[in-house]
């Protein structure tokens, strides 16, 4: 995805051009809706600033909708909610993803509580919708109020880099708070990415509509049904190089590096379409394929804060697992965490709260479930991170990595704190029993002997592995009792 640069100057695709960019050619069938909008004097108008429409992307039906920010500033009106809300049933019933061009100016002020229960009834029909289909929205410029809601009650939020979304607009803020701020410092593209609002950002609606065809080759709306594999596709050299992930990872535990590295090593052409890619850095998480067969993958990032998890890393990769099980992706874990963040500013940010969402996410996936540990996999973390005890299908584990409650050096300072204290010069002490205690405790092969890894492998060897887990694992699955991707 494009970096946050200052936006170019383009001129705005029209509502029917966003719709067409997004299906395949010659499958667009547009909704039209002749109404009478209260707000033109009761005048006849074609679909009241929305436009709706039925296609396909890639031979799949779908439904979508764009809205007309020319029309009446993008205001929301009664016939405009009902418009979407019929696009929404319509995809019920046919259990049909959704794809929503949203460019609101917020319920329309002429129309009153009429506009704001409009509102209300879209959002009851995306909540009926949620984790039954995929619902995808693409921000494409500013939206304010139900406008930014409706995005956040779907699955996926994919926002064009000058795009804005927030509750209450500049001109409030400034009379109600006096604080004078302007769109993009309220609510542009770099606010909402940092804070997890947006999970993608784009240059345009071309580049929007691209992903959301992408999102879509990912995602299944029948859950006993496996997504589609792709054939043909490019898989990394794994003989020598930077594709492969044993020269990425370093042997020494606190060295940093990026773990993208190794994922690119591992999938299909080393593309991973990444969510929430600016929120919560410290793990990654990302669609892409392996061998043809679409995962998740959810990885802990050494780059930032050493892949230790905390409040937000958690929240950000429970919602990603979810979305994974409720639309059947099966999900890849890469481990290297030292365990979850210590501290009284991560109590108060609930990382207890956070971290169990994590768990539970985990624990509930009924998707295939495979585990790789690179590293280290320490402590809370090392459960939360898609361990045997979760359900993981497989658990394989790098030579070298070490697994248990701590490192070997904060271990036998707990174990030994009486015997290292009675010693002048403890350090040698110290090293010698932590040395001792990392080749009783932590190896990968002690792991693997007591039933927490399944296999011990070589990095070279990973994808392999992986790619025939996915294979046995690709049987359908039952269908699961219903269930919404609740906003976290």
């Amino acid at each position: 995805m494009s970096a946050l640069a200052a936006p170019e100057v383009t001129v705005p695709l029209r509502p029917v051009e966003r719709l067409a960019a997004l299906c395949d050619a010659g499958s667009l069938r547009l909704v039209r809706t002749a109404v009478r909008s209260p707000a033109l004097g009761d005048r006849a108008v074609d679909g009241d600033g929305v436009v709706g429409a039925t296609g396909r992307v890639d031979g799949r039906p779908v439904v979508c909708y764009a809205e007309d920010a020319s029309f009446l500033g993008g205001s929301l009106g009664a016939q405009h909610a009902a418009t979407i809300v019929e696009l929404l049933r319509l995809a019920e019933r046919g259990r049909r993803p959704v794809v929503g061009f949203v460019s609101s100016g917020g319920a329309r002020l002429q129309e009153g509580l009429a506009a704001l229960g409009g509102y209300g009834e879209i959002f009851a029909a995306m909540t009926r919708l949620s984790g039954v289909v995929p619902q995808i929205s693409i921000v494409s410029g500013a939206s304010a109020g139900g406008g930014s809601y409706a995005p956040a009650l779907g699955d996926i939020v994919v926002m064009t880099r000058d795009a804005s979304m927030f509750l209450t607009g500049p001109g409030v803020v400034a009379e109600v708070m006096g604080e004078h701020v302007d769109a993009a410092a309220l609510g542009g593209a770099k606010v909402q990415a940092a804070n997890g609002v947006a999970h993608v950002v784009v240059d345009d609606d071309l580049e929007g509509a691209a992903v959301a065809r992408q999102l879509l080759g990912y995602l299944t709306n029948v859950p006993s049904r496996p997504v589609p594999e792709v054939p043909g596709q490019i898989t990394p050299d794994k003989s020598s190089g930077t594709n492969h992930p044993g020269q990425i990872v370093p042997a020494e535990p606190r060295r940093v590096y990026d773990v993208r590295g190794v994922i690119a090593g591992i999938v299909d052409g080393g593309v991973l379409l990444e969510y929430g890619e600016r929120w919560a850095r410290n793990v990654v998480c990302g669609w892409a394929r392996i061998e043809g067969r679409p995962v998740g993958i959810v990885a802990n990032q050494p780059r930032y804060l050493g892949g230790v998890l905390d409040a937000e890393a958690a929240q950000k990769a429970a919602r990603f697992v979810r979305t994974c099980h409720l639309f059947g992706v099966p999900l890849v874990a890469l481990v290297d965490t030292p365990g979850f963040l210590p501290g009284t500013a991560q109590e108060r940010a609930a990382v207890i709260r956070h971290g169990a969402k994590l768990v539970h996410a985990f624990a509930e996936a009924s998707v295939p479930k495979l585990t790789v540990v690179l590293r280290k996999s320490f402590g809370g973390a090392h459960i939360a991170m898609n361990s045997k005890q979760l359900g993981a299908d497989l658990v394989l584990a790098w030579p070298q990595a070490t697994l248990g409650v701590m490192g070997a050096e904060q271990a036998v300072g707990i174990v030994h704190r009486r015997r290292l204290a009675a010693v002048a010069d403890a350090a040698d002490e110290r090293a010698a029993l932590a040395a001792e205690y990392a080749a009783e405790h932590l190896t990968a092969r002690r792991a693997a002997q007591l039933g927490f890894v399944d296999e011990v492998v070589e990095p070279g060897d990973t994808r392999d592995r992986l790619a025939n887990a996915l294979q046995l694992l690709a049987a359908p699955r039952a269908e699961r009792p219903p269930a919404h991707n609740i906003p976290l």
